[in-house]
C-alpha cells in the first residue's frame, strides 16, 4: 500500500470518527435509559437540547422544544401504559409554547405517576412541561424559570414588557404595529397564565393554581430568572431533590459539541 493510499484512509477516517462517535454515545444512552426503566419500574422519556453538531461541516445547531420534540413526545406518551410511571428527563432553554403545551397537557392526562426529572434547568417552556408532574425532581443546584411569553423570532420581546412600555403612553402617540403587538401580549399572558393554572389545579387549590401561574406568567421576573429548588418548593410545586445518580450519569452522555472547548478543567477525585 503507498502512502497516498494511507493518506486517503486517514481522510476517510477522520471523516467518519464524528459519525461512530454519535452512534456509540447514542448506544450507551440507550443502555443508561434501560436500566433507569428497570430499576425505577416506569417510561423513561428524555428531553435533552445542547448545542450538538450535527451539519456535514459541523456548525453548532442550538435546540429548542419544537413541534417535532411534540410529536416524538406524544407518540411515546401514547404507547405507554396507563399504569406504567413516566420519569420525564427534562434539559431545555425553553421553546415553542405549543409543542410545551402540547406535552404538559398529554403528560397530566397520564393515569399513572408522572415525575419531570430536572438536572441542570428546565426553564421557560420547560418549566410549563415541568407543572404537569406529579412530582418535580430537581437537582439540588437544578433551577426552573418563568413562563411569562416572548413575542417576536428575530429578536423576543417579552410581552409583559410590551404592555408595560404601552401603559406608560398615550394611545395616540402609540403607532398601530406596537398596539397590535400589545393586544397579542395580553392574549399570550392570559393563555399561558390559563394552561398554567389548569396544570398547577391538579395538585394544589384552584386559589392558589392561579397565584402561582400569575407569579410565573406575569412578567415580575426576567425571562431567564433562575428559580431555585428551594424557591419552587415555597411556591407550593411538588419539588424533590432526590435525585437519581443514574440520571445524573445519564446526562454525562450528552456531551457539548467535541469542537467546543469548554471552560473548566479539574484533576478525577483520588480514592484512597
Amino acid at each position: 500500500m503507498d502512502f497516498m493510499s494511507l493518506i486517503w484512509i486517514f481522510i476517510l477516517l477522520t471523516a467518519l470518527q464524528p459519525m461512530f462517535q454519535k452512534k456509540l454515545q447514542e448506544a450507551m444512552r440507550q443502555r443508561k435509559i434501560d436500566e433507569i426503566q428497570k430499576k425505577r419500574g416506569s417510561r423513561v422519556i428524555v428531553l435533552v437540547h445542547r448545542q450538538e453538531t450535527m451539519s456535514f461541516l459541523g456548525f453548532p445547531l442550538i435546540r429548542y422544544i419544537d413541534v417535532q420534540d411534540s410529536e416524538q413526545v406524544l407518540r411515546v406518551i401514547d404507547s405507554t401504559d396507563d399504569d406504567t410511571p413516566i420519569d420525564f428527563v427534562v434539559h431545555t432553554p425553553g421553546g415553542m409554547v405549543l409543542a410545551a403545551v402540547q406535552i404538559s397537557r398529554a403528560l397530566r392526562k397520564h393515569k399513572a405517576d408522572v415525575r419531570v426529572l430536572v438536572p441542570h434547568y428546565a426553564m421557560s417552556g420547560g418549566t410549563l412541561i415541568a407543572l404537569a408532574a406529579d412530582e418535580i425532581v430537581m437537582n439540588r443546584h437544578a433551577v426552573l424559570g418563568p413562563v411569562d411569553p416572548q413575542l417576536g423570532m428575530q429578536a423576543p420581546q417579552a410581552a409583559a414588557s410590551i404592555l408595560a412600555a404601552v401603559a406608560q403612553k398615550n394611545v395616540k402617540d402609540v403607532d398601530d404595529a406596537t398596539l397590535i403587538s400589545a393586544d397579542l401580549a395580553k392574549k399570550a399572558i392570559a393563555q399561558v397564565k390559563g394552561d398554567a393554572t389548569t396544570l398547577l389545579a391538579s395538585h394544589m387549590d384552584q386559589a392558589e393554581a392561579e397565584k402561582v401561574a400569575d407569579k410565573l406568567a406575569s412578567g415580575i421576573w426576567t425571562h431567564d430568572y433562575p428559580i431555585s429548588a428551594e424557591e419552587a418548593k415555597e411556591m407550593g410545586l411538588p419539588i424533590s431533590t432526590d435525585m437519581p445518580t443514574e440520571v445524573m450519569d445519564l446526562m454525562r452522555l450528552y456531551p457539548q459539541p467535541t469542537n467546543k472547548q469548554g471552560g473548566v478543567e479539574y484533576l478525577p477525585r483520588k480514592h484512597a
